[in-house]
C-alpha cells in the first residue's frame, strides 16, 4: 500500500512530521507531498495555477524519517493529491492521509478545512482518505493523535473503496482516552467567526469559543468528553427528492431535496423516468 501524506499547516509543521513517523511503522509505502506553507482554511481549493508557468517544488527531509520521499509544493492541500494522483511523485498513492492538523475539525465548518479538503480530493479519484486532527492544547498532544490515527488505519482499509474519515482526536495521552466513537457532524465546531469593520475599509475576523453544548453524538461533543471521533464524510454527491430519477424531465410535480432535512437527501433510485 502506498500512502500519501499530505496537511495544511505546511510541511514543516510538526503534526505531519510525528504522523509520518507513526505510519513509517506500518510498513506500508509513504510518500509525502505537502504544501510549502500554511493553507489552513483552503478546502478543495486548488489555488491559481495556469498551464504557462511552472509550480515549484523542492525536496524535503522529515524529522526521524529521512528515508521518506518528501516534496513541498507551492499549492493547497488538494493540489498536492491532485498532483500525486497524477504521477508527479511517482505511482499514484493508493491511500491519503491528511494531518495531523493543528486544532480539531468538526461539526459542519469542516466544509472549509484543508486538511480534510485534502481526503476529498482523494475521494473524487476513488481514493479512500483519512483526515486527522487534534484538540488545541499547550502542550500538544501529537502521538496520541498518530496512534490512534494508525489504529483506524485497518478499518479503512477494509471498508469500500472511496471511504473517507474524519478523525478528531481530544487533548488527552492515549490512555486517557475515552475510545473512539462514531459521531454525527455537531452544527458548529468549537469557535465561530466574527467579522466587522467593513465601513472603515478593512474586515477584522476573529475566532471566538461559543457556548453553544453540542450533543454527546456528535464529534464535537464526544471530542469535549474525552473520546476520539470518526465520522464518514462523503464530499460531492447528488441530493435526490421523492419522485424524480437520472433523466427525468422536469415536472411540475416535482421539488428541491430540502437540504435542511437529511431524510430527504437520498441515493437516486435507478429505473425508468417517472412519466
Amino acid at each position: 500500500m502506498r500512502i500519501q501524506v499530505t496537511n495544511d499547516d505546511g510541511i514543516d509543521s510538526i503534526g505531519l512530521h510525528v504522523l509520518v513517523r507513526h505510519l513509517v511503522g506500518t510498513g506500508h509505502e509513504i510518500v509525502v507531498a505537502a504544501p510549502d506553507r500554511d493553507w489552513s482554511g483552503a478546502s478543495a481549493a486548488l489555488g491559481s495555477f495556469r498551464p504557462d508557468r511552472h509550480l515549484p517544488v523542492e525536496r524535503r527531509v522529515i524529522d526521524g524519517a529521512p528515508d521518506v520521499e518528501a516534496w513541498a509544493i507551492d499549492g493547497p492541500p488538494a493540489l498536492t493529491v491532485i498532483a500525486a494522483q497524477l504521477g508527479a511523485f511517482g505511482p499514484a498513492p493508493d491511500l491519503i492521509v491528511s494531518g495531523i492538523n493543528a486544532g480539531l475539525n468538526t461539526g459542519r465548518s469542516v466544509l472549509h478545512s484543508g486538511t480534510v479538503g485534502a481526503a476529498l480530493t482523494g475521494q473524487n479519484f476513488g481514493r479512500s482518505g483519512l483526515a486527522v486532527s487534534a484538540a488545541d492544547s499547550d502542550p500538544w498532544y501529537w502521538d496520541t493523535a498518530a496512534e490512534i490515527a494508525v489504529e483506524v488505519l485497518p478499518l479503512l482499509l477494509a471498508g469500500p473503496p472511496r471511504s473517507v474519515l474524519n478523525l478528531n482526536v481530544p487533548a488527552l495521552d492515549r490512555d486517557q482516552v475515552m475510545g473512539i466513537r462514531w459521531t454525527a457532524l455537531a452544527p458548529f465546531g468549537a469557535v465561530r467567526t466574527s467579522m466587522s469593520g467593513a465601513a472603515e475599509g478593512k474586515l477584522q475576523v476573529e475566532l471566538i469559543a461559543t457556548d453553544h453544548r453540542p450533543d454527546p453524538d456528535t464529534d464535537q461533543g464526544a471530542a469535549n468528553e474525552g473520546y476520539a471521533t470518526l465520522t464518514a464524510l462523503a464530499g460531492v454527491t447528488e441530493a435526490w427528492g421523492e419522485h424524480v430519477v437520472p433523466g427525468d424531465v422536469l415536472q411540475e410535480f416535482h421539488s428541491v431535496p430540502d437540504a435542511s432535512a437529511p431524510n430527504t437527501l437520498r441515493r437516486a433510485r435507478l429505473g425508468e423516468p417517472v412519466a
